[in-house]
């Protein structure tokens, strides 16, 4: 009996651990479009990771709430390809928060003419029709 319990539970937890690894590299390939997008200069298409609400968070020097906001300060900030710079992350923890909810933490790096700026970001993201997107930014 106790052998049959340990091979149910090892069993278990290797389904468990697919499972949220399916669900990080699903999460990853939305951080990739984001570069992808941002390094294509696509604001738009950027913010396509975003959750379209009006719940949306992003705190940065400020506490923006909204995917219009956001988008349009981002535009205001970045408004050419030139101010974009090129983006890269690195991942440091994508950690499993519940079924529906992952955080996201790690480091982002713009490089650009204009000089280069780097920062750490927290994200906060939920699955919503079975999609992956980010409903909180923290980014410094």
């Amino acid at each position: 009996m106790k052998r049959i319990s340990v091979v149910f539970l090892s069993l278990l937890l290797a389904i468990n651990t697919n499972a949220q690894s399916k669900d990080a590299i699903q999460i990853r390939a939305v951080m990739n479009e984001q570069v992808a997008a941002w390094n294509a200069g696509d604001m738009d298409r950027y913010m396509n990771t975003y959750w379209r609400n009006d719940s949306l968070m992003f705190i940065g020097k400020e506490i923006e709430v909204g995917w219009d906001y956001v988008l349009k300060n981002y535009k205001r900030a970045y408004p050419d390809t030139a101010s974009m710079g090129k983006l890269d992350f690195e991942i440091i923890n994508v950690k499993k928060l519940s079924t529906i909810y992952y955080s996201v933490v790690g480091k982002w790096h713009l490089k650009r003419s204009a000089g280069d700026q780097r920062g750490a970001f927290t994200l906060l993201f939920m699955k919503v029709k079975n999609k992956w997107i980010i409903i909180q930014d923290h980014s410094s």
